[in-house]
Protein backbone atom coordinates (compact mmCIF):
# COMPACT_ATOMS: atom_id res chain seq x y z
CA UNK A 1 0.00 0.00 0.00
CA UNK A 2 1.39 3.41 -0.95
CA UNK A 3 1.40 6.39 1.40
CA UNK A 4 -1.26 8.00 -0.81
CA UNK A 5 -3.53 4.95 -0.48
CA UNK A 6 -2.91 4.71 3.26
CA UNK A 7 -3.77 8.35 3.89
CA UNK A 8 -6.74 8.33 1.50
CA UNK A 9 -8.21 5.42 3.49
CA UNK A 10 -8.17 7.44 6.73
CA UNK A 11 -11.35 9.07 8.02
CA UNK A 12 -9.45 12.21 9.08
CA UNK A 13 -6.01 13.56 8.33
CA UNK A 14 -4.09 16.41 9.85
CA UNK A 15 -3.27 18.83 7.04
CA UNK A 16 -0.41 21.05 8.18
CA UNK A 17 0.17 24.27 6.27
CA UNK A 18 2.87 26.83 7.00
CA UNK A 19 2.72 30.53 7.76
CA UNK A 20 5.17 32.88 6.04
CA UNK A 21 7.24 32.73 9.23
CA UNK A 22 7.48 28.94 8.83
CA UNK A 23 5.19 28.24 11.80
CA UNK A 24 3.15 25.05 11.16
CA UNK A 25 -0.65 25.25 11.40
CA UNK A 26 -2.31 21.79 11.63
CA UNK A 27 -5.99 21.33 10.74
CA UNK A 28 -7.99 18.06 10.85
CA UNK A 29 -9.88 17.52 7.57
CA UNK A 30 -11.78 14.88 5.66
CA UNK A 31 -9.76 13.39 2.82
CA UNK A 32 -10.38 11.33 -0.30
CA UNK A 33 -8.38 10.19 -3.32
CA UNK A 34 -9.04 11.50 -6.79
CA UNK A 35 -6.83 11.37 -9.84
CA UNK A 36 -3.84 10.01 -7.95
CA UNK A 37 -3.90 12.83 -5.38
CA UNK A 38 -5.27 13.38 -1.90
CA UNK A 39 -8.14 15.86 -2.01
CA UNK A 40 -9.85 17.95 0.65
CA UNK A 41 -12.28 20.86 0.55
CA UNK A 42 -12.35 24.05 2.55
CA UNK A 43 -14.03 27.42 2.77
CA UNK A 44 -12.47 29.63 0.11
CA UNK A 45 -11.39 32.30 2.63
CA UNK A 46 -10.02 29.90 5.28
CA UNK A 47 -6.53 30.45 6.62
CA UNK A 48 -5.24 27.17 5.19
CA UNK A 49 -6.29 28.25 1.69
CA UNK A 50 -4.46 31.56 2.08
CA UNK A 51 -1.37 29.77 3.40
CA UNK A 52 -1.40 27.26 0.52
CA UNK A 53 -1.63 30.12 -2.00
CA UNK A 54 1.48 31.66 -0.39
CA UNK A 55 3.40 28.39 0.09
CA UNK A 56 2.15 25.04 -1.24
CA UNK A 57 4.34 23.03 1.13
CA UNK A 58 2.21 20.79 3.40
CA UNK A 59 2.43 17.76 5.67
CA UNK A 60 -0.28 15.10 6.07
CA UNK A 61 -0.68 12.72 9.03
CA UNK A 62 -3.45 10.33 10.11
CA UNK A 63 -5.45 11.77 13.02
CA UNK A 64 -8.73 11.59 14.88
CA UNK A 65 -11.59 14.11 14.67
CA UNK A 66 -9.87 16.38 17.20
CA UNK A 67 -6.60 16.45 15.27
CA UNK A 68 -4.64 14.13 17.57
CA UNK A 69 -2.11 12.13 15.57
CA UNK A 70 -3.07 8.46 15.65
CA UNK A 71 -0.62 6.34 13.67
CA UNK A 72 1.62 6.18 10.63
CA UNK A 73 4.27 8.46 9.27
CA UNK A 74 3.87 12.10 8.41
CA UNK A 75 4.05 12.61 4.65
CA UNK A 76 5.32 15.81 3.08
CA UNK A 77 3.79 17.08 -0.10
CA UNK A 78 2.69 19.97 -2.24
CA UNK A 79 -0.83 21.40 -2.22
CA UNK A 80 -2.61 23.48 -4.80
CA UNK A 81 -5.96 25.22 -4.93
CA UNK A 82 -8.23 23.81 -7.64
CA UNK A 83 -10.43 25.60 -10.15
CA UNK A 84 -14.23 25.21 -10.24
CA UNK A 85 -14.15 21.93 -12.18
CA UNK A 86 -11.49 20.47 -9.88
CA UNK A 87 -13.44 21.62 -6.83
CA UNK A 88 -16.57 19.84 -8.12
CA UNK A 89 -14.45 16.69 -8.52
CA UNK A 90 -13.32 17.02 -4.90
CA UNK A 91 -16.87 17.50 -3.61
CA UNK A 92 -17.98 14.38 -5.53
CA UNK A 93 -15.07 12.32 -4.11
CA UNK A 94 -15.85 13.47 -0.55
CA UNK A 95 -19.55 12.72 -1.05
CA UNK A 96 -18.77 9.20 -2.29
CA UNK A 97 -16.33 8.39 0.49
CA UNK A 98 -18.31 9.81 3.43
CA UNK A 99 -21.76 8.73 2.23
CA UNK A 100 -24.79 10.37 3.77
CA UNK A 101 -22.76 12.42 6.27
CA UNK A 102 -20.55 13.77 3.49
CA UNK A 103 -23.49 14.63 1.26
CA UNK A 104 -25.25 16.41 4.14
CA UNK A 105 -22.16 18.50 4.92
CA UNK A 106 -21.82 19.40 1.24
CA UNK A 107 -25.52 20.28 1.02
CA UNK A 108 -25.26 22.50 4.10
CA UNK A 109 -22.26 24.22 2.59
CA UNK A 110 -24.15 24.86 -0.66
CA UNK A 111 -27.17 26.22 1.23
CA UNK A 112 -24.97 28.62 3.22
CA UNK A 113 -23.22 30.11 0.23
CA UNK A 114 -23.27 28.03 -2.91
CA UNK A 115 -20.40 26.19 -4.52
CA UNK A 116 -18.38 29.40 -4.75
CA UNK A 117 -18.09 29.37 -0.94
CA UNK A 118 -15.77 26.35 -0.92
CA UNK A 119 -12.75 25.29 -2.90
CA UNK A 120 -11.01 21.98 -3.53
CA UNK A 121 -7.42 21.38 -2.53
CA UNK A 122 -5.24 18.70 -4.12
CA UNK A 123 -2.19 17.34 -2.29
CA UNK A 124 0.54 15.48 -4.13
CA UNK A 125 2.72 13.53 -1.68
CA UNK A 126 6.47 13.98 -2.18
CA UNK A 127 8.37 11.04 -3.58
Amino acid sequence: MTELERLAAEKYVLLTTFRRSGTPVPTPVWVAESGGELVVFSERNAGKVKRIRADGRVEVTACDVRGRRTHGATVRGTARILDEEGSRRVRAAIGRKYGLAGRLVLLGSRLRGGERRTVGIAVTPAG
